[in-house]
């Protein structure tokens, strides 16, 4: 079934559905919409009076008049002079997201985009002419101006598109699918890229794959504690109950769901050991804080493709055009920093708990780093200096974009949010954590090999440890550790390593 293009925001598996293929359609109601509003534009445009991006010019040159007769040029030149992007393109799941977030603001009705040029889109979009689309260039001020004028610039016939696997001009595949170029009439070109589109998108596949990170880590957590012969002691609802925030006790309820049944738990249950490492005993504490932070950002970004970040903002109702500042990126800039600064601590927690079964603090594993025969073998030792790589790349990108701003527009533009810089960056520290958990998911399984006199795992880490012994082996020397981590990447990010652990723990929590 067709995903409904109708100003209403997505949720994030109805965005699943669209990267995989699903196909758009407009409602009645927002057909309707746009040919009202625009029939309210074309009203206007008999009118000497000047309204903001119809008949003057952009930003600090809003005072210029423009004639008549130059008001498509106008729109051309909008879209040619800000199609600036630099850098790689974005990756063309992102791309073709943008245009759907696009295509539903132009939906809400505010936009006085014509029902042609907005249909030339949703044939785009079916027909998978995806626009090529720089990552660099935005500072999320008027929105994603530079990113989204690519977009619109295919619509016109001119830049790149991918078709077919290849890059080629977008004239050329408009051709080839016999679908005419638009002339942007007065109105269209603005209404084509004030927005936060570029930011949002990126944001909604950040939270894709945050959703999955958040229970991997969790599970990954678990196998941790086994492998370490930690304590269950810290996650009994007892203690989160005295703390009700929501990911706290979440986790910690995640945390006794996986481990029950553990022989290795109840084996060295009166073990004299007192206590555990932070990063085992607080698993509850952080990884919630971490499932909070997520929410929190969550509920922005879906809330923002559901919004209207247009301007100049067309009230056909109550004849008037107001000019405002819904494109600005803040919202979304402070829920993409939260969203990496979030991420970043899953992998930091995740590195300190390898760091501990690579070095027992107490002899709680028979063997240095994780080997039989340590020193002819490395072991784990060595993966985990990837993981420290990773971790303090983290550190780096995890630096709030949302707290520089620079004047942009001579000087029209004087506060910028930075988001879509923080979008990537969120998005890049995620893949980072990723590759980090693979390590520990290696890592604990082989630290639950070496415990194997104390039974075995839990219910959901032995249905994990199962699926990962199934393509990597048991370590019993140095070999090409690359090779593996490969394997458990792909198990993490494939989604596998979740479904093995809800296969018996379906009251797993997010």
């Amino acid at each position: 079934m067709a995903i409904k293009i109708d100003g209403k925001g997505f949720t994030l598996d109805e965005i699943r559905r669209f990267i995989s293929g699903e196909t758009v359609e407009p409602s009645r109601g927002t057909i309707s919409r746009i040919k009202k509003v625009r029939e309210f534009v074309e009203g206007k445009l008999s009118s000497e009076k000047p309204y903001y991006g119809i008949n003057t010019g952009f930003g600090n040159m809003a005072s210029c008049h423009i004639s008549h007769e130059d008001l498509e040029k106008l729109q051309e030149n909008l879209i040619i002079s800000h199609a600036v992007g630099v850098g790689d393109p974005l990756r063309t799941d992102i791309a073709k997201l943008i245009m759907l977030l696009r295509a539903n603001v132009l939906a809400v009705g505010y936009s006085g985009i014509r029902l042609e040029t907005f249909k030339l889109l949703l044939d785009m979009i079916n027909r998978d002419l995806i626009p090529v689309i720089p990552e660099k260039g935005s500072v999320g001020a008027s929105g994603d101006l530079a990113p989204l004028a690519h977009l619109a610039l295919t619509l016109i016939g001119r830049g790149e598109v991918y078709y077919k696997g290849l890059i080629m001009p977008a004239a050329e595949a408009l051709k080839t699918e016999r679908l005419e170029p638009i002339k942007l009439q007065a109105k269209e070109g603005i209404a084509l890229i004030n927005g936060t589109q570029a930011i949002a998108a990126i944001g909604c596949m950040a939270h894709i794959k945050m959703e999955n990170l958040i229970k991997v880590a969790d599970i990954v957590g678990a196998l941790s504690v086994e492998g370490d012969l930690a304590s269950a002691r810290p996650f009994d609802e007892r203690i989160h109950k005295l703390r009700p925030h929501p990911g706290q006790m979440a986790t910690a309820d995640n945390m006794r769901i996986l481990l029950s049944d553990s022989e290795i738990i109840a084996d060295h249950r009166d073990c004299g050991r007192v206590q555990d490492p932070y990063s085992f005993r607080c698993i509850p504490q952080v990884h919630g804080a971490v499932k909070d932070a997520a929410k929190y950002s969550r509920d922005i970004v879906l809330r923002e493709t559901g919004s209207c970040t247009d301007n100049p903002l067309l009230f056909a109702k109550d004849d008037e055009i107001l000019s405002g500042g819904n494109f600005h990126g803040e919202p979304l800039a402070f829920a993409m920093d939260m969203l990496a600064i979030a991420a970043a601590e899953l992998g930091s927690i995740s590195e300190r708990r390898v760091a501990v079964l690579t070095t027992p603090i107490a002899g709680e594993i028979p063997t240095k780093s994780l080997v039989p025969n340590p020193g002819l073998s490395s072991g784990l030792m060595t993966p985990h200096v990837t993981m420290s790589a990773l971790v303090s790349e983290n550190k780096v990108l995890a630096h709030p974009s949302s707290v520089d701003s620079i004047p942009t527009f001579g000087g029209q533009e004087d506060h910028v949010s930075m988001g879509t810089i923080g979008a990537r960056k969120a998005l890049q520290i995620i893949e980072n954590v990723e590759i980090i958990l693979a390590i520990e998911l290696f890592a604990a399984c082989q630290a639950i090999d070496l415990q194997n006199k104390h039974g075995k795992p839990g219910l959901g880490t032995s249905a994990v440890f199962e699926l990962v012994r199934k393509v990597v082996d048991k370590i019993d020397e140095d070999r090409e550790y690359r090779l593996d981590i490969n394997r458990c990447i792909e198990m993490v990010r494939g989604g596998e390593v979740v479904k093995a652990a809800e296969s018996v723990c379906s009251e797993m929590k997010i």
